[in-house]
C-alpha cells in the first residue's frame, strides 16, 4: 500500500489530488486532525511516515516542508512556485524528454510546472530543441484560465451571488508583465528573452488555453505550419498525455475538463503561425501531473488513476 500525505489538502489543488486518489485501492492518503493540519511535528512526522508527500502550500511553507522531510527519504512533489527553477528538482514534464523523465523517475525532489507554464513549454520546448526557433525570439503568449486557478479566494470572488460584475468579463492580470510561471518559462526552454506574457481570468470553473504566435520571417527560413506540426507530432510520438490536434476553427479553452490530457494545435498561414495548448488548468496544469509524476517516481503505469 502506499502512504501518501498531502500537505495543504485543503487547497484547491490538494482537493483535486485527494479526490483522484480516493479512487485508487493502492493508496491510503494520511490525513491529519484539523487541530494539527500546521502542527510543524505533525506535519513532519506525516512527511516521515509516507512513501509520497505532495505540497500545495505557498512558497515559503513549502520551503519549509522541504526542510520537514529532510533524510526522510519520502519522494516530495511539491505544486508551489518555490521549487520549480531549483538545482537538484526534477522538472514535472515527463512528455518534455527521456532526461525529464528519467530525473523524474529518479528523483525524490520533483517540482510540479505551473498551469500556463506547461501550455508555454510543452509548445516552444520541441521548436527550440529543432534548432527553427531561437532561444532570442521575442515570445508573446496570450493565455486563459478557469477562475479555480486563482484559488479558493478567487473561486468565492466568482461564485459569489453579489459579485462585482466585471467578474462576468474576461480579466487581464499581471499588467506590470511580472508572472511567477516566467522564470521556469525561461528556464526550461533555455530562453535569452523573457516573453511577454498576457493571462485573462475568465468566468468558467477551469479549462485553459495558451497561445503563442509566430512570424515566419523571424524563424529558420522555410519553416510552415505544416513544418512545426511534423516537429510537435514527432517529439510527442512517445506516449504520454501529450497530443497533437488538427487545426480547428474554434478552439474551446474547457474541451478537456476532468482529463490530464493536453492537445497542440498548430494554426495560421505563410506569414504568421499560431500555437495553442489547451488543457485542463486542475488536470495537466496540477492535480493530474502531479499524479503522474507521483506513478513515474514510484515505478508505475503513469496512466494509473488518470
Amino acid at each position: 500500500m502506499i502512504k501518501v500525505f498531502i500537505d495543504g489538502r485543503e487547497g484547491t489543488t490538494g482537493l483535486k489530488i485527494d479526490e483522484r486518489l480516493r479512487d485508487r485501492n493502492d493508496v491510503k492518503v494520511i490525513v491529519l486532525p484539523d487541530d494539527l493540519r500546521k502542527d510543524v511535528s505533525a506535519r513532519k512526522e506525516a512527511i516521515a511516515s509516507s512513501d509520497v508527500t505532495f505540497l500545495c502550500l505557498p512558497d515559503a511553507a513549502a520551503v519549509e516542508a522541504v526542510s520537514l522531510a529532510a533524510d526522510s527519504g519520502t519522494v516530495i512533489i511539491d505544486a508551489s512556485t518555490a521549487h520549480r527553477t531549483a538545482e537538484g528538482w526534477a522538472y514535472g514534464f515527463a512528455e518534455l524528454s527521456k532526461n525529464h523523465r528519467e530525473k523524474i523517475a529518479h528523483g525524490k525532489h520533483i517540482a510540479n510546472p505551473g498551469c500556463y507554464a506547461s501550455g508555454f513549454i510543452a509548445l516552444i520546448y520541441p521548436l527550440i530543441k529543432s534548432g527553427i526557433v531561437p532561444k532570442d525570439y521575442p515570445y508573446v503568449c496570450h493565455a486563459v484560465s478557469g477562475y479555480s486557478g486563482g484559488g479558493k479566494k478567487a473561486i468565492a470572488q466568482y461564485e459569489a451571488s453579489s459579485r462585482d460584475p466585471s467578474f462576468e468579463t474576461p480579466r487581464l492580470y499581471a499588467v506590470g508583465l511580472e508572472h511567477k510561471h516566467l522564470p521556469e518559462m525561461v528556464k526550461v526552454c533555455g530562453l535569452k528573452r523573457t516573453p511577454v506574457f498576457n493571462p485573462y481570468i475568465c468566468d468558467f470553473y477551469s479549462g485553459m488555453s495558451v497561445s503563442v504566435p509566430l512570424f515566419c520571417d523571424l524563424i529558420k527560413r522555410g519553416t510552415t505550419k505544416e513544418t512545426v506540426e511534423k516537429i510537435l507530432s514527432e517529439h510527442y510520438a512517445n506516449g504520454g498525455f501529450v497530443h497533437i490536434k488538427k487545426e480547428e476553427g474554434f478552439l474551446s479553452a474547457n474541451g478537456l475538463v476532468g482529463t490530464n490530457d493536453m492537445e497542440l494545435t498548430v494554426n495560421g498561414n505563410k506569414e504568421r503561425i499560431l500555437l495553442t495548448a489547451t488543457f485542463d488548468n486542475l488536470g495537466k496544469g496540477a492535480c493530474g501531473s502531479a499524479i503522474q509524476n507521483m506513478n513515474i517516481a514510484l515505478g508505475l503505469d503513469e496512466r494509473l488513476g488518470l
